[in-house]
C-alpha cells in the first residue's frame, strides 16, 4: 500500500502544471470568489457527505433537505420554480430538454429552436435524445431574433431556448419576446442561466439595466442556473427549475422492470454522491445573500474597469454584453498569438473561432477574483498585443481532408506538421481553416489520443 501522505504529494506535484484555479487568471473554466478559505469549507462539507447517496433520499434526509434549501434559495433568486440539483450547466439543459420532449409523445420527431448562440449543451441534447436541432441566425448585436424564432417554431417543436446570458459574447437574448412567441404555439420555453442566475439579479440590484428574464417573464417554462460560477461553490454542481411541479414530472424517471429495487431518479445520476450537495450548501448558506451581492459589486467593479481598458488598448468588445463576460477581436492583431503572450504571462483568455457573423475573438470570463487585478491584467495586455506575431501556418493541410472518412494516419500526418514549440496559436490557427464539421473530427480525434489505459495508478 503505497502511504497516503506520498500519494497526496504526488497529486500536488501533477497539479503543479495546471493552469491555476485562483486569482482570477484563468479567464475561463473556474470561478473564484477570492474569499479566504471557502475552498476549504466546501472541501470539508463535501467529505462530511461524500459518502452518502443522493439516489434515495429518504435513507438520507440530510441530503434531501439540503437539496430543497438550495434549489429554494435559487427559486428566491429567480421567482419561482421547482426543481433539482444536477451535476453542471449541460446536464441541467439537457434535462430541461428531455423533460420537452418526453411531454410531448405525440409528435414523432420532435425538433428544438434555438439561436446559435446557445450553448452547445442544446446541440448534444439532441444527439443524445434524437432530437432535430433547429439554430437560427442572430442580429448584428449577437443577441437573438424573436421574429426569426417565431418563424422556426413548427409542429415539431417541443421546445424553445434563450440564453442570460450567452456564452461566447455574454450578451442576453430578448427573453420576453422569445417566450411569447413560444407561448403562442404552446410550446415550453427554457432561458438558459447557467453563467448569469446567480450574479444577474445582484446586478439589478446595484443599479444595472437587468432585460427581465425569469419566472416574472411569461412564457418561461424553466431555467438553468450553476451553482459552481457565481454562486462560487465547488464544482459540480448546478440547478434546474420549472415553473411548477407539473412541468417538472417529465423530467423523472422510474423503472419496475426488473427484479431489484424499483429505481427512480430525478436527474440523469442514479447514485449521485452527497458531496457536491453539501459543499454547495455548506457555501451558499455561508455566503449568504449580503455576501452575494459584495460579491456581484466587486465582479461588475471588474468588468466595467476591464471593458474600459480593453477599448483603449485598441480591441472591440463584441455586442454590448451586461453581464461578466467579454468577447474582445481587433482584425489588427494575429489574436491566437495574442492569447499565447498572455499566457506567457500567467494569463489564460480563451480563442473563440470565428462562426457566421461573429469574427474570431477572445472570451474573458471575469469573476469577484478579478477585483483588483485589472490593471494588471491591462497591463500586460497591451505589452502582449505589442509582441504578438502573426502565426505562418500552411492552412492547405486540411484542404482535401473529410470530417467523415479521416483516417488515423491523416490525423497523425496533420499532427506531424504543427510547430507547438511557442504555443497553441499555430493549432489554432489550423482549426479556424478547418469547416466545422472537420473542426470537431480532428478534436474528437485528438481527445481520443489523450485518454489512455496505458498506465495503472496502482504502480
Amino acid at each position: 500500500m503505497i502511504p497516503a501522505e506520498q500519494v497526496l504529494a504526488e497529486l500536488r506535484e501533477m497539479r503543479a502544471d495546471d493552469l491555476p484555479t485562483h486569482g482570477g487568471r484563468t479567464m475561463a473554466y473556474v470561478y473564484d470568489s477570492g474569499l479566504a478559505r471557502i475552498d476549504e469549507l466546501g472541501a470539508a462539507a463535501h467529505a462530511l457527505a461524500s459518502s452518502a447517496n443522493g439516489l434515495d433520499p429518504t435513507a438520507f434526509p440530510s441530503l434531501l433537505r439540503m437539496e430543497n434549501e438550495v434549489v429554494g434559495t435559487a427559486a428566491k433568486l429567480l421567482n419561482g420554480g421547482a426543481g433539482q440539483i444536477t451535476s453542471g450547466g449541460t446536464e441541467s439543459c439537457m434535462l430541461a430538454v428531455l423533460a420537452a420532449r418526453k411531454a410531448r409523445p405525440d409528435v414523432d420527431r420532435p425538433s428544438i429552436v434555438f439561436p446559435v448562440t446557445a450553448h452547445a449543451a442544446f446541440h448534444k441534447a439532441a444527439y443524445y435524445f434524437g432530437i432535430r436541432p433547429v439554430a437560427v441566425p442572430v442580429g448584428e448585436d449577437f443577441t437573438a431574433d424573436p421574429e426569426a424564432i417565431r418563424a422556426a417554431i413548427d409542429d415539431t417543436t417541443v421546445l424553445v431556448v434563450a440564453s442570460a446570458p450567452s456564452y461566447a459574447h455574454g450578451v442576453i437574448d430578448p427573453i420576453a419576446d422569445i417566450a411569447l412567441a413560444a407561448a403562442e404555439r404552446g410550446v415550453r420555453c427554457h432561458v438558459d442561466a447557467c453563467i448569469g442566475g446567480w450574479v444577474l439579479p445582484y446586478f439589478a440590484r446595484l443599479g444595472v439595466d437587468v432585460p427581465l428574464f425569469d419566472f416574472r417573464v411569461p412564457g418561461v417554462t424553466s431555467i438553468s442556473v450553476d451553482l459552481h460560477k457565481y454562486a462560487y461553490c465547488p464544482k459540480g454542481t448546478s440547478v434546474l427549475l420549472h415553473r411548477d411541479a407539473e412541468l417538472r414530472r417529465s423530467q423523472y424517471f422510474a423503472s419496475a422492470a426488473w427484479p431489484g429495487y424499483t429505481m427512480l431518479n430525478s436527474t440523469m445520476q442514479s447514485t449521485r454522491s452527497g458531496g457536491p450537495v453539501a459543499a454547495a450548501w455548506a457555501v451558499v448558506r455561508h455566503v449568504g445573500d449580503d455576501g452575494y451581492l459584495e460579491l456581484a459589486s466587486k465582479t461588475l467593479t471588474a468588468v466595467q474597469r476591464l471593458r474600459q481598458g480593453i477599448t483603449q488598448a485598441g480591441l472591440t468588445v463584441l455586442g454590448d454584453p451586461v453581464s461578466t463576460l467579454l468577447a474582445v477581436t481587433t482584425p489588427e492583431v494575429d489574436l491566437f498569438s495574442l492569447a499565447d503572450r498572455m499566457r506567457d504571462r500567467g494569463w489564460y483568455v480563451q480563442p473563440q473561432f470565428a462562426f457566421q457573423n461573429s469574427p474570431a475573438n477572445l472570451h474573458l470570463t471575469v469573476t469577484a477574483a478579478n477585483h483588483g487585478n485589472e490593471d494588471e491584467f491591462l497591463r500586460d495586455l497591451t505589452a502582449a498585443i505589442a509582441e504578438a506575431k502573426p502565426i505562418v501556418v500552411d492552412t492547405g493541410l486540411v484542404d482535401g481532408l473529410d470530417a467523415s472518412t479521416l483516417t488515423a494516419d491523416q490525423f497523425d500526418n496533420l499532427l506531424a506538421s504543427v510547430d507547438m514549440s511557442a504555443g497553441m496559436a499555430a493549432v489554432n490557427t489550423l482549426l479556424a481553416a478547418a469547416p466545422a464539421q472537420l473542426r470537431e473530427r480532428l478534436l474528437t480525434e485528438f481527445l481520443g489520443r489523450l485518454y489512455t489505459s496505458g498506465v495503472d495508478a496502482g504502480q
